[in-house]
């Protein structure tokens, strides 16, 4: 058998430690990663490897030579070209004449996995590729696969979302390949395994399996990682060769020539390289020390990782960091959790480095400095920045000006330098600062900023859509926590950014490396004048004016205190609506409501609009992006019940055709819009229950209307985007044109009950129970859209996991609502009893 490694990473995500060094030479316990893996190689009687280099390539060939003083023979192939994954791998493989297996490997994982076993399975399926996987708490960053009882694959997820982690079995990248595959690889050309070949070998009916394996394994792509695994290996966790001698009757691994103090303390694991010296009274725990570094009289490193040629002063602490190659930790010098010294630095002499610090190559912290982060709080901000509802945090302690900043100049260095985006907020003083700060940020990128100021989200977004900017983020107070200010990124389209690009930012932001431009390139803010203008222009071009205005209706509008009193006033004169306005002044300090406060502000609102003989009362939240809807008759109709009305006017009033014949809701919504839609000839499509999903069904030729049962709805022919504003005029338009009141729409609603609930689970858990339900439930009729919807009929349940807190939701809709309440018991203890 052959071997592949792939070895061109670039590490960006272990920056700084990988700016001048491939990921595959990062040294763990005193050996690069890629040695690691050509011992497992070697260890499983596989010693005929080449190695795919890309980045600064040498490194690597220098190092490793021939292989023969590793006992293995190994080969090399640099390629300027990107081939993709799998293109680069069929490239090494066209150059061998026999026929043998290939093992394919990345250079840059720590894993112990029991390869031989790998391939006595695949053998014995008499597969043409197999995946290794494992099992991992969370499987969010990585490729899931789902596979049959026999292990044969039957589906691929590459980077899911919460509600489409079905299992929590990922791909290794480790692959087992007959030359047959090669026929499916075209030439010269970029071919990815996970995205093209895979899903090809699947639609072709080819013999592709999953083997899980057991055994430790670690995608070490993170700085966070990188030092946990270093630990893993002292706690013995992976098995893994150490170098140098092991102490009689300790955990201690000493390099040749090392030279460690009697009066030294060694505690718990340690490893020390070749020529180290230890000196006096000096204390070691759990850490990794790198080949000729100097310890010096009374210095602490507990749990730390410090590489080659390093010095640590007399009376320093080191505590859970890592410090590079050729550093100076100067006496009484402080370096706390999570910090990354990076190499050729020097730590002044009494100087602190906070927790979670980094330091670049070549820098010099001053003596008796206190060098701190911005990211006081990395916790938070450690993993991900973006969340369900964007980016959120608290104000001026998580989401800090100095923060915005940043993520502004991150999200500016993803664009084209002289390209424009849209600023805009609501009307807090908090907002306005965070937006200043962005805006900052922006700019310093290069990229140009029109800046709208108070001005409700579905407008900004729809002026996305004009052509002329790129995207826009909206800044608001959080309508549900008043500490927290809220961050909203959309595209060209108006719609919340794709979760790929989000990643994109992401990693600008956590890189720290983004250019700012020079002083004469620094981008320009505008204020554009006509931003309502053009809004209102479009808003009536796609609606039923004269309709609406024969109707003379009488409406109760609550504003929330947002910024939509700013325009929709004016839309509502022109079309000859008697509204009762409340709540219409800005007021940034009101915006937020908590649970029971939303519940007054409607029960105030259906009391009006009995009292007052209104047709109808909305409440408009303060974003102007969704609505809540009071009937003729004064009584609140909740979510699920808005929605099937909202759904039933539109199928109702306007015969399908090729241009318009779908509807969509989520996942979760009733069973009714089906029945409904088929009565009237529409066809209704399924989505995530997440904005950007039903943003994207929007975007579907065909598409007629968009709902979803907490007030969000999406006209497509107007913007695909939720806009409250078009809602409440559609609605009116609707009930005109049918001459309808909403009170008698209700008995048009096929009866049921919905429930929903949700039970605690640990992220950890997450995947492990989203793979649990899928195994229960491959005997019944289930649907895999967002989370497992699993039906009985008519009646149906759907667990999804919650993208940002520890639970999974679940719905249940039936007939009754005690059987309603028997599937909820049921599945709410299913998933406890999981946990357990």
């Amino acid at each position: 058998m052959k071997s592949v490694i792939m070895a061109g990473g670039f590490g960006t995500r272990l920056r700084p430690l990988t700016n001048s060094l491939p990921k595959p030479m990062v040294s763990m316990a005193n050996k690069p990663i890629i040695e690691h893996i050509m011992e497992l190689l070697k260890k499983n009687s596989i010693v005929e490897m080449t190695a795919l280099l890309y980045f600064h390539p040498e490194t690597i060939s220098n190092l490793l030579k021939d292989g023969s003083s590793f006992g293995v023979k190994i080969k090399y192939i640099t390629s300027n070209v990107d081939l993709g994954t799998a293109g680069i791998v069929a490239y090494a493989m066209r150059q061998w004449e026999d026929d043998r297996t290939t093992l394919v490997i990345s250079g840059d994982v720590l894993t112990d996995i029991d390869l031989n076993k790998a391939v006595v399975f695949h053998r014995k399926r008499k597969s043409i590729a197999t995946i290794v996987l494992t099992r991992v708490e969370n499987p969010l960053p990585f490729g899931i696969v789902i596979t049959d009882k026999m292990g044969r694959i039957q589906r691929f997820l590459e980077k899911p979302g919460w509600g489409e982690v079905f299992s929590d079995t990922i791909n290794t990248g480790i692959y087992i390949l007959e030359k047959e595959v090669l026929d499916f690889i075209p030439k010269d050309k970029e071919f990815d395994f996970s995205k093209d070949l895979f899903p090809i070998l699947l639609q072709n009916k080819k013999p592709i399996y999953g083997h899980v394996a057991e055994g430790y394994w670690k995608d070490v792509g993170s700085l966070e990682e990188y030092r946990t695994a270093n630990m893993d290996i002292l706690t013995g966790q992976v098995n893994v060769n150490m170098p140098g001698d092991k102490a009689p009757d300790k955990n201690i691994w000493i390099g040749k020539n090392s030279r460690i103090d009697f009066t030294s303390k060694l505690e718990g694991t340690v490893v020390t390289g070749d020529n180290c010296r230890i000196e006096a009274d000096a204390r070691i725990l759990n850490s990794v020390i790198g080949p000729n570094s100097v310890i010096e009289e009374g210095a602490v490193i507990i749990d730390s990782v410090i590489w080659d040629n390093v010095r640590v002063g007399r009376g320093s602490v080191l505590q859970e960091c890592v410090v590079a190659d050729h550093t100076d930790v100067a006496e009484g010098a402080h370096v706390a959790e999570n910090a990354v010294i990076s190499d050729h630095c020097r730590i002044g002499r009494n100087s602190t480095v906070k927790a979670n610090v980094k330091v670049w190559p070549r820098k010099v912290v001053e003596d008796g400095a206190i060098l701190s982060s911005s990211l006081i709080w990395a916790d938070k901000w450690g993993r991900n920045i973006f969340s369900a509802y964007g980016v959120t945090g608290i104000a001026n302690l998580e989401l800090t000006p100095e923060f915005a900043a940043k993520l502004g100049a991150a999200y500016g260095a993803s664009l084209p330098k002289g390209s424009f985006v849209s600023t805009s907020r609501d009307a807090h003083k908090t907002s306005r600062m965070i937006n200043r700060a962005v805006m900052t940020g922006i700019l310093s990128t290069g990229v140009n900023v029109h800046d709208y100021g108070v001005t409700p989200m579905p407008v900004v977004r729809f002026l996305a859509r004009g052509g002329s900017e790129t995207g826009g983020v909206h800044t608001r107070r959080s309508p549900f926590e008043p500490q927290i200010i809220d961050l909203k990124f959309f595209d060209n389209k108006g719609l919340d950014l794709h979760p790929g690009y989000e990643k994109t930012i992401e990693r600008l932001f956590f890189r720290e490396d983004f250019t700012r431009v020079s002083i004469d390139e620094t981008g320009e803010m505008v204020f554009p004048i006509h931003g309502f203008e053009y809004y209102q222009n479009a808003f009536m071009s796609g609606i039923d004016a004269e309709a609406i205005r024969k109707t003379n209706f009488k409406l109760v509008l609550d504003y929330s205190y947002g910024s939509s009193s700013r325009i929709f006033p004016a839309i509502l004169g022109r079309l000859n609506c008697e509204v009762i306005a409340l709540n219409a002044n800005l007021d940034g300090s009101k915006t937020t409501k908590t649970a029971e406060e939303f519940g007054k502000a409607l029960y105030q609102l259906s009391t009006i609009v009995r009292s007052l003989g209104a047709d109808l009362g909305v409440l408009l939240d303060a974003g102007g992006e969704k609505v809540f809807l009071v009937d003729d008759s004064g009584e609140i109709l909740d979510g699920d019940t808005a929605l099937n009305i909202v759904m039933l006017l539109a199928v109702k009033g306007t015969k399908p055709g090729p241009k318009k014949d779908q509807i969509a809701a989520p996942i979760t919504a009733s069973r009714a819009i089906e029945k409904l839609a088929s009565t009237y000839g529409y066809k209704v499509k399924r989505t995530k229950t997440s904005a950007r999903g039903l943003m994207e069904a929007a975007m579907d030729e065909g598409m007629a209307i968009v709902g979803e049962p907490t007030g969000g709805f999406i006209f497509p022919q107007f913007q695909p985007n939720f806009d409250g504003m078009y809602a409440i005029v559609k609605l009116l338009e609707m009930l005109a044109n049918q001459e309808a009141r909403l009170h008698k729409l209700i008995r048009e609603i096929p009866p049921s009950v919905i429930i929903r609930d949700k039970v605690s689970c640990s992220f950890e858990n997450k995947g492990m129970i989203m793979r649990r339900l899928a195994e229960d439930s491959r005997s019944k009729d289930t649907a895999f859209v967002d989370g497992i919807k699993i039906n009985f009929g008519e009646d149906w349940i759907v667990a999804y996991p919650s993208q940002d807190q520890p639970y999974f939701h679940v719905a249940v809709e039936a007939s009754t609502k005690e059987t309603a309440g028997e599937l909820m018991d049921k599945y709410i203890e299913k998933i406890r009893k999981w946990q357990r």
